[in-house]
C-alpha cells in the first residue's frame, strides 16, 4: 500500500516536569517538546521529535529541529509516493546529522501507516514479542544523598524493576555505594552522560564493587575506542548510549568490544528503521537492548512502548508512567505501570492511545502547517 503524504503539522508544546531532572548537562525543570502529524487520506499519524532544548545531550535542539524540519525534512516528504514508511528515512539521509529531527517525522509516518491498516505500531514493526514491557525509571542528580534514597524507596515501591541514577564527577562512588548499602539487591545502573574521560578510569573501576547492571555512556558522546580500552578495565559492562547514532556505530562498537549492552533511543538513531537494524545486529551478537527516554510526552513514550516489544529489549527500559513526568499528558488514557513494574501492551490501532486534542491546543505554543 504505497503512501503519500498530503500534509504536515509541527507543534511545539510545552509543560512543567511534575519534579526537576537533572544530568551532569544540567537540570531541567520544563520541556519544549516538538510534535509532528503527518497526514493522508484524511488519517493521522504522530512522532514526536525528541531533543532537549539546549545543544548538550547532542548537537540538536528544539529551535534548530523546528527548522530542519520545517525547511528541509518535510519538503522532501510532502507529496511524495513511498512503497512503505521504511523508505521514508532514506529521503533525508543527505542531511548530516539531526537524527532526531528525521526520525520524529519518519515516527509519525510509521504510525501512519499502521493506523491505515489497522494494526497496532508494535505489530506493524515487527514487535509483540512482550505483551507487557519490564519498566525501569530514570532518577536525576538529586539535591541531597538523602533525597536520593527517599525518590529510589518511591519507585521501588511502585514496582519498577531497575532503577538508573545519573552520575558525574563528585557525585559518583560514594553515591552508588550508599544506595547500594540502603538498596542491595535492587537491579541498579549508573548513567554518567559522557561525564568522564578514560583519565577517570581508575575511579570507574571503583564503580565494580556495586554489582551493577552496567555503566551507561561513561566517556565522550562520540567515542567508540576509548570505550573500548575502558571496558577492558571494567568487569561491570558499558552500554552505550549517546555514540550509537546508527547501525555502523554499532557494528564499530560490536567490532571492538567497547560495550555489552546498547541502549537504543528511536530518536537519537533516526526512527524506527534504523531501530531495528540496531535491534537485529545487537541480537545477532547477543548484545541485550533496552529502550532508553528523553522525558518524552505521551507520544514518545507510546513509540517506546511499541519498540521495547521487539525480542531483544530483555532489558527494563526508560519508559515509565505518565504521572512520573506529567500532571497531565496529552494522550488519554495516560500511560499506567502495573504493581508489578510493566506496561501493558495496547492492541488499539498505531500507537495504542488517543490524542487529548484539547489539552494538546492548551499546551500549544505554536503551530505550522506544510502542504
Amino acid at each position: 500500500m504505497a503512501i503519500q503524504i498530503e500534509k504536515i503539522t509541527l507543534r511545539e508544546i510545552a509543560m512543567p516536569l511534575v519534579h526537576f531532572f537533572e544530568t551532569s548537562f544540567g537540570r531541567t525543570t520544563h520541556r519544549r517538546i516538538i510534535l509532528v502529524e503527518a497526514v493522508s487520506q484524511g488519517v493521522s499519524g504522530w512522532g514526536e521529535v525528541t531533543c532537549g532544548e539546549n545543544p548538550f545531550y547532542n548537537e540538536e535542539w528544539t529551535d534548530a529541529a523546528w527548522m530542519i524540519v520545517r525547511d528541509y525534512v518535510a519538503p522532501r516528504i510532502l507529496r511524495a509516493s513511498f512503497e512503505s514508511a521504511a523508505d521514508v528515512g532514506e529521503r533525508s539521509e543527505h542531511i548530516r546529522g539531526h537524527y532526531m529531527a528525521r526520525g520524529g517525522v519518519e515516527a509519525a509516518v510509521w504510525d501512519l501507516e499502521a493506523r491505515m491498516k489497522g494494526v497496532p505500531l508494535w505489530d506493524h514493526i515487527g514487535g509483540g514479542w512482550f505483551k507487557e514491557i519490564a519498566c525501569g525509571v530514570s532518577i536525576g542528580i538529586q539535591n541531597s544523598v538523602p533525597d536520593l534514597l527517599k525518590t529510589i524507596e518511591k519507585e521501588v515501591a511502585a514496582g519498577y524493576q531497575r532503577i538508573k541514577i545519573k552520575i558525574k564527577p563528585g557525585w559518583d562512588v560514594d553515591v552508588v555505594r550508599e544506595v547500594r548499602r540502603t538498596f542491595p539487591s535492587i537491579r541498579l545502573m549508573a548513567d554518567a552522560n559522557s561525564a568522564y574521560t578514560l583519565a577517570d578510569a581508575d575511579r570507574l573501576k571503583e564503580l565494580d564493587a556495586f554489582h551493577l547492571t552496567m555503566i551507561e555512556q561513561p566517556l565522550a558522546h562520540d567515542e567508540i575506542v576509548d570505550h573500548a580500552a575502558l571496558q577492558a578495565q571494567l568487569d561491570t559492562p558499558i552500554c552505550l548510549d549517546e555514540c550509537i547514532r546508527t547501525l555502523h556505530h554499532a557494528e564499530q562498537a560490536i567490532r571492538l568490544q567497547a560495550c555489552g549492552i546498547i541502549n537504543i533511543k528511536l530518536g537519537r538513531v533516526g526512527g524506527f528503521r534504523e531501530a531495528l537494524r540496531i535491534h537485529d545486529l545487537a541480537q545477532a551478537n547477543s548484545i541485550p537492548v533496552w529502550c532508553g527516554g528523553m522525558l518524552e510526552s505521551g507520544i514518545g513514550r507510546a513509540h517506546n512502548i511499541a519498540l521495547s516489544t521487539l525480542p531483544n529489549f530483555v532489558l527494563p527500559g526508560d519508559v515509565s508512567a505518565s504521572k512520573r513526568y506529567w500532571t497531565r499528558d496529552i494522550i488519554s488514557p495516560a500511560v499506567e505501570v502495573s504493581p508489578q513494574g510493566t506496561i501493558s501492551v495496547s492492541e488499539a490501532p498505531g500507537f495504542g492511545y488517543d490524542v487529548d486534542h484539547n489539552y494538546l491546543r492548551h499546551v500549544t505554543v505554536r503551530e505550522e502547517t506544510l502542504a
